[in-house]
């Protein structure tokens, strides 16, 4: 008998293992499309693409999550982690390393648009097998660490994909993508096991149809918690993508800083993101005010950074660098008491669709903000509006976050619900 197979002999141990190979999943799945932005160089060069035509492809990837999220929802509420988890990742894999042969850019938007259908599973899959894992006093730590996967996921993947472009071609680069997302697949397939729980007698009551379970699913968008969840989520997601995709351009137009220098700001900001994920995910598991106040915090923190950035004093190169690094540990280090907020609020037999319907709709943030952001930008040339834009969305969400009173719903997997080991 092994420890996976009794909890006597510390099965419960082996929570740390499903959430380095969580981890390892999610950074591996999302390798190749997290390091799109840094072989724009290679990628313009080689096909010849308009700066617009090289943010589509980036698009292309985020677009089919729009539903398949839900899709991934349902199935994890379903069937075994396991399988829907491997299976995504398994589908990213192929799909880039059939694109390695794509004869053109219309081709490669088509496989893009598959590796964000297998990419769909792995984000809610990844964070519903490390809820179950951990209770209550150790599951924000646990989602902050498996959130930061992505973020040092992109790091690695800019520092290795541009090389590879350089050295041996794009084509080269999706081959790479598509070989460290099936070890990504292989790992947790491999080694992913469920908690050594009691499973749930199988429900007796009567059955119902397709349509009956979304109608009831669906009805979720009409609780309050949901309506918080998916303001914050929607405002924060938002800072995300603005501060990543406008920090290197707004040092240089508006604090004068060099190309250089404001690349390497950019790296820091994404640093502070990671110390972010981790640090406010475990605070919120010992802070008296939950997960719900953790993103309160980290909402007000945006908006006193969006503010300096919107006068004179953002205009000073050391003052707009440490507002972007505190933009970057509260604007980014966000996700993971949010993803916690998410598991714990849903009731315990609709946790995957919780997780699929509340990214759905921040997937729906990061499809359209970055070519308004920029639009906005170039209308106005000025950052202030745009900058004014997210300040607004997330004084918006503060106050209903403020209003909604903390708390997760009855019989929910919440931090005194039994979601995890006892």
């Amino acid at each position: 008998m092994t420890a996976v197979d009794s909890p006597v002999l510390g099965a419960w141990r082996y929570r740390w293992v499903v959430l380095g190979i969580a981890t390892f999943t999610q950074a591996a799945s999302g390798f190749f499309v997290q390091g799109i932005g840094a072989m724009g160089i290679h990628l313009q060069r080689d096909l010849h693409l308009s700066t617009a035509q090289l943010g589509l492809l980036v698009s292309a990837a985020q677009l089919v999550p729009l539903v398949g999220l839900l899709v991934a929802g349902e199935l994890l509420d379903r069937f075994n982690e396991r399988w829907v988890v491997g299976a995504g990742a398994g589908v990213v894999a192929a799909g880039l390393l059939v694109g390695s042969a794509a004869p053109g850019y219309v081709s490669l938007l088509l496989v893009l648009l598959l590796v964000g259908a297998g990419y769909s599973s792995v984000q809610p899959g990844g964070s519903k097998s490390v809820a179950s894992w951990f209770d209550a006093s150790r599951r924000g730590f646990a989602m902050g660490v498996r959130q930061a996967g992505l973020p040092l996921g992109a790091a690695l993947a800019s520092a290795v994909l541009p090389f590879i472009a350089e050295s041996f071609g794009w084509r080269a680069t999706l081959v790479t993508g598509g070989l460290v997302a099936l070890l990504g697949a292989a790992v947790f397939m491999g080694f992913y096991r469920r908690p050594p729980v009691p499973a749930a007698p199988p429900d007796a009551g009567p059955r119902t149809s397709p349509r009956s379970r979304l109608g009831d699913r669906l009805r979720m968008l009409r609780e309050p918690y949901m309506a918080q969840i998916m303001l914050s989520g929607t405002s924060l997601i938002s800072v995300q993508c603005g501060v990543g995709i406008l920090t290197v351009l707004y040092l240089h137009e508006t604090a004068s800083v060099g190309a250089g220098p404001a690349a390497l700001v950019l790296v820091a900001v994404q640093g502070a993101g990671v110390v972010g994920r981790i640090a406010l995910a475990a605070w919120s598991d010992r802070g008296g005010s939950g997960r719900q106040g953790s993103l309160v915090l980290c909402m007000a923190a945006v908006l006193v950074g969006m503010a300096v950035l919107m006068t004179p004093l953002g205009r000073s190169p050391a003052i707009a660098c440490c507002t972007l690094v505190w933009l970057g540990f509260f604007g980014f280090g966000w996700y993971g008491p949010w993803v916690t907020h998410v598991t714990e609020s849903a009731p315990p037999d609709r946790v995957g669709f919780a997780l699929g319907l509340a990214m759905s709709v921040n997937q729906i943030a990061i499809v359209v903000m970055p070519p308004v952001l920029g639009l906005l930008k170039d209308l106005s040339d000025s950052f202030v509006p745009v900058w004014g834009l997210l300040a607004a969305m997330t004084a918006v969400a503060l106050t209903v976050s403020a209003r909604t009173r903390p708390g997760t719903r009855p019989g929910s997997c919440g931090r005194h619900g039994v979601c995890g080991p006892p």
